[in-house]
Formats: structure tokens, C-alpha cells, sequence
């Protein structure tokens, strides 16, 4: 079974976010695998051993920093890493696009069996490129999983809802979006890390479709400060209420 894994990196929490000249000044950032795509790398790799004949192929898109991810992805044990060369992507459509191509290219023009997905993204949280990607490849896709079955190319799901959960069925090839909770991904030991970083990670040209999503001009950050005022009857402070609303 040919599994691919689309993985993402983000800000980690305990960065501090600086916004320069309308942009995000991403010096300042420490990148890391987004959480929701652990899960999916994790699922891959449990499904690998299970069947040893199958390969976990991971892919993400954008610039030169991403190969660090990428490493990490080799280390939890994945086969083999991919990176769709290119500007950052500027909304979801065109990190879809690029997967696709890179996805397309790696396979020869056919289709994994399996192409896994974190549930969204902690920096933005859309949650649009599983099922873009998807759309693009003209296959089937279920979100937010939170327990996977495969057997003979039919897939089993199960995701949770409000007051239950919901069980699906799927055949490959198929795409499919790990929630929290589809597993416990491992950590990675110092051996494999270190072989991680003798493999080669293949790096594939794209060009993005032209941004049909939000065009995101400036950035400026949140004015934070704040003043106290004494008040002394409520009278007062319903004059206070009514010049606030009186300046919208």
C-alpha cells in the first residue's frame, strides 16, 4: 500500500509573534511539525507496521526552511520525504495545488492508496487543504477521524459528533484527516534522528495556481493596552457605554 502524508510546520506556541512592515517577521519563529499532522504521520506509520510492504511517502509545500519538518518525518520513521518547492503558499488552494503536483509527480500520474491529512493547521486553523487536495486528486475523503480500519482496500472510520459519533466506510484510493485522539505519536530517539539526516529529500519545482482564497495585504498587530477608571455611580458608567458606542 503507497500512503502518502501531507504535513505542515507552524509557529510553536511559546514563539513570539513580530509583525514588521504589514508582514510577520518569521526570523523571530521556531517552526514545528503541526501537531494535527503528527497524528497522521503516526497513523501512516502504525498501518506500515502492520504491512511491511508498504511505503509512507510524507510531502510538504513551500520554501527550503520546511526541510527540517521533513526530517523529523523521516526520523518517526517514514520511508522517504518530499518538498514541493516554492514560495510560501498564500491560502489554502495554492498548498493544495502544490501537494497535488508533488503528490502527482512522485506517483507517475496515479494515485496513492492512502493520502493522510492533520485535521487543520494550528497556525490558521481552516482546515481546507485535506479536503482541496482531495477535490484535486477526484477521490473520496472523511475529516476529523478518530479511528482507522483497513482491510482489502476498504476503509472503516469513525469520528466523533455531537452526542455520538459516526461510523464511515471508504475505498482507497481514499483521503482521510486525523483528529486528536486517533493515536499517541511516538517520539523520535537520537539513532533515528541521526540516519534522518543522511537521507535525501527530494525536492520537486512547482508553480502554484494563481491564489483564488483571501489576499492578505498588511498585518498589523493588536493594540494591547489598556486603562482603569474609577467609576463612582452607574450613571457614570452608562455615560462611559454611551460614548463608546457613540464613537463606532
Amino acid at each position: 500500500m503507497n500512503i502518502a502524508v501531507c504535513i505542515n510546520q507552524v509557529p510553536d506556541t511559546a514563539s513570539r509573534i513580530e509583525v514588521v512592515d504589514g508582514k510577520i517577521d518569521r526570523s523571530r519563529l521556531s517552526m514545528v511539525m503541526n501537531p494535527y499532522d503528527e497524528y497522521a504521520l503516526e497513523e501512516a506509520i502504525q498501518l506500515k507496521e502492520h504491512d511491511p510492504e508498504s511505503t509512507v511517502t510524507v510531502f510538504s509545500a513551500g520554501e527550503q526552511g520546511r526541510t527540517a519538518v521533513l526530517r523529523k518525518a523521516l526520523a518517526f520513521g517514514a520511508d522517504s520525504a518530499v518538498l514541493a518547492c516554492g514560495e510560501e503558499p498564500a491560502d489554502s488552494s495554492q498548498a493544495a495545488d502544490m501537494l497535488v503536483q508533488a503528490i502527482r509527480h512522485v506517483y507517475d500520474g496515479k494515485l496513492p492508496d492512502l493520502v493522510l491529512c492533520g485535521r487543520e493547521s494550528t497556525d490558521r486553523n481552516r482546515g481546507e487543504v485535506p479536503l482541496l487536495v482531495a477535490g484535486m486528486l477526484e477521490i473520496g475523503a472523511a475529516t476529523r477521524i478518530v479511528s482507522l480500519e483497513c482491510s482489502g482496500g476498504e476503509l472503516t472510520l469513525r469520528r466523533e459528533v455531537e452526542g455520538g459519533a459516526e461510523v464511515l466506510t471508504g475505498r482507497m484510493p481514499f483521503l482521510v484527516s486525523a483528529e486528536k485522539g486517533l493515536n499517541t505519536p511516538r517520539k523520535t530517539s537520537i539513532k533515528n534522528v541521526m540516519k534522518a539526516k543522511k537521507k535525501k529529500i527530494e525536492q520537486i519545482e512547482v508553480e502554484p495556481a494563481v491564489s483564488r482564497g483571501v489576499d492578505v495585504r498588511e498585518l498589523e498587530p493588536v493594540d494591547r493596552t489598556r486603562s482603569c477608571r474609577m467609576l463612582g455611580s452607574v450613571e457614570e458608567l452608562a455615560a462611559v457605554f454611551d460614548d463608546a458606542l457613540g464613537d463606532r
